[in-house]
């Protein structure tokens, strides 16, 4: 059973979400303002957090920052606005995932269980890694998995948690084509109906931090018609 926070001003859709997760199993804390979301989110530790990106007395964005300089829990973005920037905005700070109002209570079900699932085999799959530590390598790029770091010609790279594990999964994969789609399956853990532009993003975001020529990357490589591949 996962613990999920909603932070959520409408109490009617604060309501029904509650009650469909209750519905799903999980067990449901719930805040209707940024401040007690926060507070909530430090001293309950719930698995997943579901935000609302405008809320009184501390804003979504300020929240899913804070929270995501403090950990890794997955983090659903809700929002009523339909703008790009909005979205890339709430990706930028490590949101993991986005809903625009109105929505499809079934769809955001979905994504909370498909979510919690990538959760939970991320850490399973990581348990042998924390105990040995693997060093993954391309040129001059090091991903130490023990000590959760990325390093560049061994000066430290500070990336986001999506962004270290889209490099972990690339540098498992050398020389491998994949997809965005398998990209979205693995790193995201579902098939995100509607926009492989996450992967283009995060992807572009790398680039900016590894490579010496964003413009004419020579590690993380664009296949043509396919999606990535990280030249080994």
């Amino acid at each position: 059973m996962s613990t999920v926070l909603v932070v959520e001003d409408d109490r009617a859709i604060l309501e029904a979400l509650a009650y469909s997760l209750r519905r799903e199993g999980h067990t449901v804390l719930t805040s209707e303002d940024g401040v007690s979301g926060l507070r909530h989110a430090r001293e309950d530790e719930p698995d997943l957090i579901v935000l609302d990106l405008m809320l009184p007395r501390m804003s979504g964005i300020d929240v899913c920052r804070i929270v995501r300089s403090e950990g890794p829990v997955p983090i659903v973005m809700l929002t009523a606005r339909d703008a790009e920037g909005d979205k890339v905005a709430g990706l930028n700070l490590g949101a993991d995932d986005y809903v625009t109002k109105p929505f499809s209570m079934r769809e955001l079900m979905a994504r909370v269980n498909a979510l919690l699932r990538r959760d939970r085999l991320s850490r399973d799959a990581s348990e042998p890694d924390v105990a040995h530590g693997v060093t993954l390598t391309a040129g001059d790029i090091t991903l130490d998995t023990l000590a959760h770091e990325v390093r560049r010609s061994d000066v430290v790279v500070a990336l986001r948690p999506r962004e270290y594990e889209l490099l972990e999964y690339l540098l498992r994969h050398p020389n491998q084509a994949l997809t965005r789609d398998q990209i979205l399956e693995t790193v995201w853990g579902y098939l995100y109906g509607g926009g492989t532009r996450t992967v283009d993003v995060h992807v572009r975001w790398l680039r900016e931090k590894l490579e010496s020529n964003p413009a004419v990357p020579e590690r993380i490589l664009t296949v043509r018609g396919v999606g990535y591949k990280l030249a080994p």
